[in-house]
């Protein structure tokens, strides 16, 4: 278990997969949550079980790519729940899968609004609120796509690789001001956009068999562990949960 009681989390992509998985993990370990999420249905219902259970957690519609309405959801948490200690950039989309001559130019920009912007958006909009606290973890949802090129992947390997810079670079500018920035790259996770990669049929990752996938609730033990003391040692860089080293410390294995 981990010890985030008195702080607040911040989620988005949460309706499903590694964003509920953090969601369910962070109020386990004390922390209150805003779930943000395009669809309202499912972070409604999540946000309600946890208040049976004991927690605190609010829903709000979010779209990333659209800066109002990440700066909204940072709204929500302030005045709701009266600060912000801890940012998942989590949301994100793969499909669709495409080889570049056959990709289209509205479906490219589509995954970079919502990889790459919607990243910058959660950046730029809890950073004042942390830089007054003089406090703040954010963790940027990445993959072993920034620094691996993959035929079908252009748009993800690109969008990824551009997360994996912003990382570096908001550790870089606001590090000494107490704000810890990083990545978790977590391999492949048994969630829908397996599903998607599979039914593409385009490279090794979808000839891989469902088993090998970890399951979401690894990834949000990881994104808690991450969030305490144990995560300065990635500070502006990426942590792979594919290390054993890492598992071990998370206490997955």
């Amino acid at each position: 278990m981990f010890d985030h009681s008195g702080k607040v989390a911040l989620v988005t992509g949460a309706s499903r997969g590694i964003g509920e998985a953090a969601v369910r993990s962070l109020t386990k370990s004390g922390a209150s949550v805003v779930l943000a999420a395009r669809s309202t249905t499912d972070i409604e219902r999540i946000a309600q079980e946890i208040c049976d259970e004991g927690g605190h957690a609010e829903a709000i519609s979010c779209d990333v790519s659209k800066y109002d309405d990440v700066e909204a959801a940072v709204s929500l948490a302030l005045s709701r729940l009266g600060r912000l200690d801890i940012l998942v950039n989590n949301a994100g989309v793969i499909e669709p899968v495409s080889r570049l001559e056959t990709s289209k130019p509205s479906d490219w920009d589509k995954v970079i609004d919502i990889n790459v912007k919607g990243v910058y958006h959660g950046l730029r909009a809890a950073v004042e609120p942390m830089l007054k606290q003089k406090s703040g973890t954010i963790i940027n949802i990445s993959s072993g796509a920034a620094t691996g090129a993959l035929e079908g992947w252009s748009h993800y390997c690109a969008s990824k690789a551009a997360v994996l810079s912003l990382t570096r670079c908001a550790d870089k500018e606001w590090r000494e001001k107490g704000i810890r920035v990083m990545g978790l790259s977590p391999g492949t996770v048994a969630t829908e956009m397996q599903v998607q990669i599979k039914a593409s049929g385009i490279n090794p990752v979808s000839q891989l068999d469902p088993s090998v996938h970890i399951p979401a609730g690894w990834v949000g033990e990881a994104i808690s562990w991450l969030a305490t003391e144990a995560g300065d040692a990635y500070l502006g860089t990426d942590c792979s949960l594919r290390d054993e080293g890492v598992r071990k410390a998370v206490g997955l294995i």
